[in-house]
Protein backbone atom coordinates (compact mmCIF):
# COMPACT_ATOMS: atom_id res chain seq x y z
CA UNK A 1 0.00 0.00 0.00
CA UNK A 2 1.14 3.29 -0.53
CA UNK A 3 0.89 6.08 1.33
CA UNK A 4 -0.47 9.49 0.46
CA UNK A 5 0.26 12.33 2.47
CA UNK A 6 -2.88 14.02 3.55
CA UNK A 7 -3.64 17.28 2.26
CA UNK A 8 -6.98 19.15 3.93
CA UNK A 9 -6.00 22.82 3.58
CA UNK A 10 -5.75 22.31 -0.29
CA UNK A 11 -8.89 22.65 -1.71
CA UNK A 12 -8.52 23.04 -5.45
CA UNK A 13 -5.35 21.26 -5.19
CA UNK A 14 -2.59 23.96 -5.14
CA UNK A 15 -0.97 24.71 -2.15
CA UNK A 16 -1.23 27.71 0.27
CA UNK A 17 2.01 28.94 -0.01
CA UNK A 18 2.01 27.54 -3.62
CA UNK A 19 0.43 30.69 -4.39
CA UNK A 20 2.20 33.38 -6.84
CA UNK A 21 2.01 35.95 -3.89
CA UNK A 22 4.43 33.75 -1.78
CA UNK A 23 6.34 32.35 -4.56
CA UNK A 24 7.72 35.87 -5.51
CA UNK A 25 7.20 35.45 -9.03
CA UNK A 26 6.87 38.52 -11.34
CA UNK A 27 3.61 40.48 -12.31
CA UNK A 28 2.24 38.58 -15.52
CA UNK A 29 0.42 41.99 -16.20
CA UNK A 30 0.38 43.65 -19.13
CA UNK A 31 2.58 41.32 -21.06
CA UNK A 32 4.56 43.28 -23.90
CA UNK A 33 6.22 42.20 -27.42
CA UNK A 34 8.10 44.96 -28.82
CA UNK A 35 8.87 44.35 -32.33
CA UNK A 36 11.68 46.63 -34.46
CA UNK A 37 10.53 47.29 -38.28
CA UNK A 38 12.56 49.96 -40.58
CA UNK A 39 10.15 53.18 -39.25
CA UNK A 40 8.80 51.96 -36.25
CA UNK A 41 8.40 50.16 -33.01
CA UNK A 42 5.31 48.13 -32.93
CA UNK A 43 4.16 47.29 -29.10
CA UNK A 44 1.63 44.46 -28.47
CA UNK A 45 0.26 44.35 -24.73
CA UNK A 46 -1.47 42.23 -23.25
CA UNK A 47 -4.81 43.32 -21.43
CA UNK A 48 -7.29 40.60 -21.14
CA UNK A 49 -10.81 41.74 -19.56
CA UNK A 50 -10.00 45.41 -19.86
CA UNK A 51 -12.09 47.74 -21.82
CA UNK A 52 -11.01 50.19 -24.33
CA UNK A 53 -12.73 53.12 -22.17
CA UNK A 54 -10.73 52.03 -19.26
CA UNK A 55 -6.85 52.33 -21.01
CA UNK A 56 -5.26 55.57 -21.42
CA UNK A 57 -1.94 56.10 -23.14
CA UNK A 58 0.02 59.20 -23.05
CA UNK A 59 4.04 60.53 -22.93
CA UNK A 60 4.97 63.14 -21.19
CA UNK A 61 9.14 63.64 -20.84
CA UNK A 62 9.79 61.19 -23.40
CA UNK A 63 8.11 58.21 -21.48
CA UNK A 64 5.06 56.37 -23.00
CA UNK A 65 3.29 55.25 -20.31
CA UNK A 66 0.16 53.01 -20.64
CA UNK A 67 -2.44 53.32 -17.05
CA UNK A 68 -5.08 50.64 -17.29
CA UNK A 69 -7.68 50.12 -14.54
CA UNK A 70 -10.64 47.33 -13.99
CA UNK A 71 -13.37 46.58 -11.69
CA UNK A 72 -15.56 43.97 -11.24
CA UNK A 73 -19.30 45.33 -9.69
CA UNK A 74 -21.02 43.31 -6.77
CA UNK A 75 -24.41 42.03 -7.25
CA UNK A 76 -26.54 42.64 -4.26
CA UNK A 77 -28.80 39.83 -5.58
CA UNK A 78 -25.70 37.71 -5.43
CA UNK A 79 -25.61 34.50 -3.32
CA UNK A 80 -22.97 32.41 -1.88
CA UNK A 81 -18.98 33.62 -1.23
CA UNK A 82 -15.67 33.33 -3.02
CA UNK A 83 -13.62 30.62 -1.94
CA UNK A 84 -10.66 31.88 -4.81
CA UNK A 85 -10.59 34.94 -7.14
CA UNK A 86 -7.71 35.04 -9.56
CA UNK A 87 -9.27 37.19 -11.57
CA UNK A 88 -7.13 41.07 -11.16
CA UNK A 89 -9.08 44.34 -10.42
CA UNK A 90 -7.62 47.11 -9.92
CA UNK A 91 -4.87 49.18 -11.78
CA UNK A 92 -2.01 49.17 -13.40
CA UNK A 93 0.55 50.81 -15.63
CA UNK A 94 3.60 50.15 -17.45
CA UNK A 95 6.14 53.03 -18.81
CA UNK A 96 8.46 52.84 -21.88
CA UNK A 97 11.41 55.35 -22.46
CA UNK A 98 10.70 56.83 -26.48
CA UNK A 99 12.28 60.08 -26.29
CA UNK A 100 11.76 63.27 -25.75
CA UNK A 101 10.92 63.71 -29.92
CA UNK A 102 7.66 61.63 -30.18
CA UNK A 103 4.63 63.77 -30.03
CA UNK A 104 1.10 61.86 -29.01
CA UNK A 105 -0.59 62.39 -32.38
CA UNK A 106 2.48 60.18 -34.16
CA UNK A 107 1.75 57.55 -32.26
CA UNK A 108 -1.40 55.01 -33.79
CA UNK A 109 -3.14 52.85 -31.28
CA UNK A 110 -5.87 50.27 -31.43
CA UNK A 111 -7.13 48.08 -29.53
CA UNK A 112 -8.49 44.22 -30.26
CA UNK A 113 -10.04 40.98 -28.77
CA UNK A 114 -7.46 42.26 -25.25
CA UNK A 115 -4.32 43.22 -27.11
CA UNK A 116 -3.46 47.38 -27.34
CA UNK A 117 -1.35 47.55 -30.22
CA UNK A 118 1.05 50.90 -30.94
CA UNK A 119 2.85 51.83 -33.51
CA UNK A 120 5.77 54.06 -32.65
CA UNK A 121 7.68 55.91 -35.07
CA UNK A 122 11.74 55.75 -34.66
CA UNK A 123 13.47 59.46 -34.21
CA UNK A 124 15.14 59.68 -37.68
CA UNK A 125 18.83 61.51 -36.53
CA UNK A 126 18.77 64.39 -38.31
CA UNK A 127 22.62 65.51 -39.66
CA UNK A 128 23.71 67.89 -37.55
CA UNK A 129 26.54 70.37 -38.76
CA UNK A 130 29.36 69.67 -37.06
CA UNK A 131 30.13 72.65 -34.31
CA UNK A 132 34.07 71.81 -34.06
CA UNK A 133 36.37 74.17 -33.57
CA UNK A 134 39.81 73.43 -34.25
CA UNK A 135 42.20 75.59 -32.07
CA UNK A 136 45.66 76.53 -33.98
CA UNK A 137 48.65 75.03 -33.02
CA UNK A 138 51.54 77.82 -32.93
Amino acid sequence: MMLMPRRDFDLFGDDFFGDDFFKGEKNHLMKTDIKETENDYILDIDLPGYKKEDIKVDITDGYLTINAKTSHEKNEGEKGKFVRRERFMGECSRSFYVGEDIKEDEINASFNNGILNLKVPKVKPEEKKSDKKYIEIK
